[in-house]
């Protein structure tokens, strides 16, 4: 048989793949592990009870900025990984924009601090805990995540599984955000950026096994 031949025979029962699937996949993915990440805040931490109060400072939403500005990053990294050969591109700009911008700020804030308070706003309250718990909170994000990443064709398995990792890290800082009492932009810049770095890095090594065609 001619290699024209057996292309066309291969492809003769193909069916269009339909348009933004990839979205929609991604767009189910992330709805469940939203769900589940808000579920699981709720059981295992709770919610702030001067959430209210707080979300009228403009410190507060430092943190839910720096972490949905970095997930739309992820997400878009995902959904070009997610599709074999393509390449980032501009999108590593995005990723580096919202962390670099937050240590700008951290920078900012601590230049102006008193030598004695730098330790306190780097520490805060929960230091010890922060980032564990926004690595507890991505577990259901980085299942769906995965899942939507096993459905589709990644080549990069290691990057695809970092990306998957980041997306969920960042979205289950976004949730975090309802718990967490700190507000301190040294804070946020050491131990989100912590706490988000966990699952990526657990996404680049489990990758190459788990995305494996």
């Amino acid at each position: 048989m001619k290699t024209d031949e057996l292309v066309s025979l291969l492809s003769a029962r193909v069916a269009p793949v339909p348009a933004h699937a990839v979205g929609r996949r991604f767009a189910m993915a992330l709805g469940w592990g939203l769900a589940g990440a808000v579920l699981l805040l709720v059981v295992a931490l709770g919610i702030r009870p001067d959430l209210a109060e707080e979300a009228g400072t403009l410190m507060f939403w430092l943190k839910p900025g720096f972490a949905a500005g970095l997930a739309l990053a992820g997400l878009a990294a995902s959904e070009r990984l997610a599709r074999p050969g393509m390449r980032l591109g501009r999108v590593n700009a995005a990723l580096a924009l919202p962390v670099l911008l937050l240590w700008l700020v951290a920078a900012l804030v601590l230049v102006n601090a008193e030598p004695a308070q730098r330790a306190a706003l780097v520490l805060g309250d929960t230091w010890k805990s922060c980032p564990f718990n926004i690595a507890l909170l991505s577990l259901p994000l980085f299942a769906s995540t995965l899942w939507a990443f096993k459905g589709l064709a990644p080549t990069r398995l290691a990057l695809a599984g970092a990306s998957a990792g980041l997306l969920a890290g960042a979205l289950s800082a976004l949730v975090y955000s309802l718990h967490c009492p700190e507000s301190a932009a040294p804070f946020l810049a050491v131990w989100y950026v912590l706490g988000i770095a966990i699952p990526t890095a657990a996404g680049a090594l489990l990758g190459p096994r788990v995305l494996r065609w």
